[in-house]
């Protein structure tokens, strides 16, 4: 009696593996298509392209899947769990890593924020202007009240020189302030989105450096092709004769930085191609690639921040030393400080 027992036991045991087997070989095969999206760049249109900056996330689901496929004892999901933990793992975990700091080079001090439509509070962003001894500050969502403010708050006196497009209202309008003379630079690009001003910074002890203020449109569901098209039209990153013999991509033959609310996420495939052309993410060399700076507020409701869109790149002449984020009230991005440094 007792054997019989057992058997109808394991009898009826079985089907209930094989469907858990089944469900966590489900689970697995959905993850794994994930990243394959990922690791080839296949995300397009108005569903995939904002679910993949959100690719770090992913990742930690990924690990708890493994876990719990682990318990199911699903052999086939375990390993394609273990290849999926191991993709992303590939992709994310080395933006949280700090790289070799610059040994040398001219000083570069950069701050970007985005004033969400002239929202932004002045004050605190000519506070951190001043307490970071900030050398270049990138402004996107420049309006004209947001302009005044800033001169109010006393700007000019920090960062005299000043190069942009203000608008009345609305995110189009972009500023570049300088400590040391701008001279505003055209023809680079013909940039897709917002105002996205040229500038050469006269930085001391050397040759200017051209600095970029990005912004393109953000990629919402009528707007991913024109997103897509304002990153890819963003200027390469130059080549020296070091690096690519004796072919200058820059026609003034300056360091070139990028900095700015990018709409992007290290995770997006038009922005991966545009680091490849030679550029490399502030905030990923220090290892702080994984901080979020957007959204930090919304309709009056207070959000923690949940994606990376706001970078800062250098091209292989420049590095960064360190890197940090400020909440700045109003706004509904966080400014990113970059302590760079220049060589040549």
């Amino acid at each position: 009696m007792l054997v019989r027992e057992v058997v109808e036991a394991t009898r009826r045991a079985r089907p209930r593996q094989v469907w858990r087997s089944r469900v966590a070989i489900g689970v697995a095969v959905v993850f794994a298509v994930g990243t394959a999206v990922r690791v080839v760049g296949a995300e397009n249109g108005a569903f995939l392209v904002p679910l993949m900056a959100f690719t770090p996330y992913f990742a930690i689901l990924a690990v708890v899947a493994l876990a719990i496929v682990a318990v199911v004892r699903s052999r086939a999901a375990i390993a394609i769990m273990l290849v999926v933990c191991a993709c992303l793992a590939w992709c994310v975990v080395p933006r949280a890593v700090p790289g070799d700091a610059p040994a040398g080079g001219r000083p570069l001090r950069l701050l970007t924020t985005n004033l969400n439509g002239g929202r932004g509070d002045a004050t605190v962003i000519v506070d951190l202007v001043r307490d970071l001894r900030v050398d270049v500050l990138s402004v996107q969502e420049l309006t004209w009240s947001a302009r005044e403010q800033l001169a109010a708050a006393g700007l000019g006196a920090l960062l005299p020189y000043h190069v942009g497009r203000a608008e009345f209202r609305g995110p189009e309008g972009s500023g570049v302030y300088a400590r040391h003379p701008l001279k505003e630079r055209t023809g680079l690009f013909q940039p897709v989105g917002h105002h996205m001003p040229v500038v050469e910074v006269a930085l001391p002890g050397g040759p200017a450096v051209e600095v970029v203020v990005v912004h393109p449109v953000a990629p919402v569901p009528a707007t991913v092709p024109e997103w897509e098209a304002g990153i890819a039209a963003l200027p390469p990153a130059p080549t020296t004769a070091s690096t690519a013999g004796p072919a200058v991509a820059s026609a003034s033959g300056l360091s070139r930085v990028l900095a700015g609310d990018f709409n992007a996420t290290l995770d997006h495939a038009v922005f991966r191609r545009l680091l490849d052309t030679g550029y490399t993410d502030a905030a990923a060399a220090t290892g702080q690639g994984l901080v979020p700076t957007w959204p930090m507020s919304r309709r009056g409701r207070s959000l923690p921040p949940l994606v990376t869109i706001d970078h800062v790149l250098t091209d292989a002449r420049a590095g960064a030393v360190s890197t940090r984020v400020y909440d700045v009230p109003g706004s509904d991005h966080r400014a990113l400080f970059a302590d760079l440094r220049i060589g040549g």
